[in-house]
Protein backbone atom coordinates (compact mmCIF):
# COMPACT_ATOMS: atom_id res chain seq x y z
CA UNK A 1 0.00 0.00 0.00
CA UNK A 2 1.47 3.14 -0.69
CA UNK A 3 0.87 6.33 1.57
CA UNK A 4 0.22 9.76 0.53
CA UNK A 5 2.56 12.61 0.87
CA UNK A 6 0.40 14.07 3.64
CA UNK A 7 0.34 11.33 5.24
CA UNK A 8 3.87 10.81 5.61
CA UNK A 9 4.36 14.48 7.13
CA UNK A 10 1.47 13.76 9.45
CA UNK A 11 3.61 10.97 11.19
CA UNK A 12 6.97 11.93 12.91
CA UNK A 13 10.28 10.14 12.02
CA UNK A 14 11.90 9.72 15.36
CA UNK A 15 14.79 8.92 13.69
CA UNK A 16 14.99 12.35 12.06
CA UNK A 17 17.53 14.70 13.93
CA UNK A 18 15.83 17.61 12.61
CA UNK A 19 12.64 16.92 14.54
CA UNK A 20 11.50 19.38 16.89
CA UNK A 21 11.54 16.42 19.14
CA UNK A 22 15.08 16.71 19.28
CA UNK A 23 15.24 20.12 20.04
CA UNK A 24 12.74 19.46 23.19
CA UNK A 25 15.14 17.39 24.73
CA UNK A 26 17.92 19.63 23.93
CA UNK A 27 16.03 22.39 26.19
CA UNK A 28 15.12 19.70 28.86
CA UNK A 29 18.47 18.62 28.60
CA UNK A 30 19.69 22.29 29.33
CA UNK A 31 16.68 22.80 32.19
CA UNK A 32 18.31 19.72 34.05
CA UNK A 33 21.63 20.34 33.93
CA UNK A 34 21.25 24.26 34.73
CA UNK A 35 21.10 24.00 38.41
CA UNK A 36 24.11 21.69 38.78
CA UNK A 37 25.77 23.96 36.94
CA UNK A 38 25.15 27.27 38.72
CA UNK A 39 25.77 25.81 41.96
CA UNK A 40 29.39 24.46 40.51
CA UNK A 41 30.08 27.89 39.45
CA UNK A 42 28.70 29.71 42.42
CA UNK A 43 31.13 27.08 44.26
CA UNK A 44 33.72 28.06 42.09
CA UNK A 45 32.71 31.95 43.00
CA UNK A 46 32.79 31.01 46.53
CA UNK A 47 36.16 29.66 46.99
CA UNK A 48 37.76 32.48 45.01
CA UNK A 49 35.59 34.98 46.97
CA UNK A 50 37.01 33.82 50.53
CA UNK A 51 40.28 34.38 49.19
CA UNK A 52 41.34 31.06 49.07
CA UNK A 53 44.18 30.20 46.76
CA UNK A 54 42.75 31.04 42.86
CA UNK A 55 44.16 26.74 42.29
CA UNK A 56 41.68 25.57 44.64
CA UNK A 57 38.70 27.26 42.58
CA UNK A 58 40.34 25.97 39.01
CA UNK A 59 41.71 22.82 40.53
CA UNK A 60 37.51 22.10 40.89
CA UNK A 61 36.05 23.39 37.70
CA UNK A 62 36.76 20.67 35.06
CA UNK A 63 35.15 17.88 37.42
CA UNK A 64 32.16 20.07 37.63
CA UNK A 65 32.07 21.45 33.63
CA UNK A 66 32.99 17.49 33.08
CA UNK A 67 29.78 16.09 34.70
CA UNK A 68 27.62 18.95 33.34
CA UNK A 69 28.96 18.20 29.55
CA UNK A 70 28.24 13.99 30.48
CA UNK A 71 24.57 14.60 32.33
CA UNK A 72 23.98 17.07 29.58
CA UNK A 73 24.30 14.55 26.78
CA UNK A 74 22.68 11.70 29.10
CA UNK A 75 19.40 13.86 29.23
CA UNK A 76 19.64 15.41 25.87
CA UNK A 77 20.18 11.30 24.07
CA UNK A 78 17.48 9.96 25.89
CA UNK A 79 19.92 7.14 26.94
CA UNK A 80 18.14 6.07 30.22
CA UNK A 81 14.81 6.46 28.61
CA UNK A 82 14.97 2.64 27.69
CA UNK A 83 16.47 1.67 31.34
CA UNK A 84 13.52 3.04 33.42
Amino acid sequence: MATSTSEREASPDPADPTEESSGRNRKRAALAVAPFLGIGLADVALILGWGMDPLWGFAILPPILFCTVLAWIVFSTDFLEDRT
